[in-house]
């Protein structure tokens, strides 16, 4: 066998052996990207119920120890539905989306009971500069974050459809809470999930098992914002928009928040 031929040989053998690994990775789509730096806030922006674009208030998403960490011990008084969402500045189309997340210490005075260990990543959301002082939630596709009580089952990364709805099994779904079917994370353990989202195709990864899978999301036309955007607009059908993390009055923390682009 010729020296040529030998590396030949060689080179297909490593292309095999690494096919596997590139695939899953989704190296031949791109590469990840973070989109938190690990020191600050840079790109993001937030917004909180009741407070104007832009205000952090009471320090709610801050940096510590190089984790983002969404945090209410310096609110004064109870929660009192200040929900908060800390915007990419940047909108998306196409991609797979990945964190790392955990939720840590105690619920603050005055959240709801559903908001135990709860969070969200909102995902095809409006611009944030379109959003009313006092809105509670941008309209959005969440993928919903939750953390397991001490006993039962509680799954993670789920859809909640504030202002939209999505088909499933070819059928419109107009119940605001889709389930996954995850397993159950407890406690304070550092939890990995991913969104891919292609075309009208939206998945939810978790442990590299895809857990819950809809298609064509879109504008809800009974809800007061999302009406107000297609009056203004904007297309019913959801192909892009913000990204934002979620605050819902219990502590939660960002490790990783990195994003791969998708060809169309």
């Amino acid at each position: 066998m010729t020296i040529m031929r030998i590396a030949t040989v060689a080179l297909a053998a490593i292309v095999l052996a690494a096919g596997p690994a590139l695939a899953e990775e989704g190296a031949s789509e791109g590469k990840w990207v973070p989109l938190f730096n690990g020191k600050d806030l840079t790109g993001w922006t937030p917004k909180i119920k009741g407070y104007e674009l832009g205000e952090n208030h009471a320090d709610t998403f801050r940096v510590v120890d190089g984790l983002l960490t969404v945090s209410y011990d310096k609110y004064e008084g109870k929660f009192n539905n200040r929900f908060g969402h800390l915007f990419c500045n940047k909108p998306f189309a196409n991609y797979r989306l990945r964190v790392e997340y955990r939720f840590i210490g105690e619920q603050y005075e005055g959240g709801a009971g559903w908001a135990w260990r709860n969070s969200g990543i909102m995902i095809h959301g409006q611009d944030p500069k379109t959003m009313r002082k006092d809105q509670d939630f941008p309209v959005s596709i969440e993928v919903q974050l939750l953390g397991g009580r001490d006993k039962g089952e509680r799954t993670t990364f789920n859809l909640c459809t504030p202002g939209t709805h999505v088909v499933r099994d070819g059928k419109l779904y107009t119940p605001h809470i889709l389930n996954s079917k995850s397993k159950t994370y407890p406690g304070d353990q550092w939890v990995v999930g991913e969104v891919e989202v292609r075309g009208n195709t939206i998945k939810h990864i978790m442990d590299g098992q895809v857990v819950l899978t809809y298609t064509d999301p879109q504008l809800d036309p009974g809800d007061g914002d999302a009406k107000k955007l297609i009056e203004g607009g904007q297309d019913k059908m959801l192909r892009k928009g913000s990204i934002s993390l979620q605050s819902e009055s219990h502590p939660v923390q960002f490790r990783k928040v990195e994003i791969m682009e998708l060809a169309d």
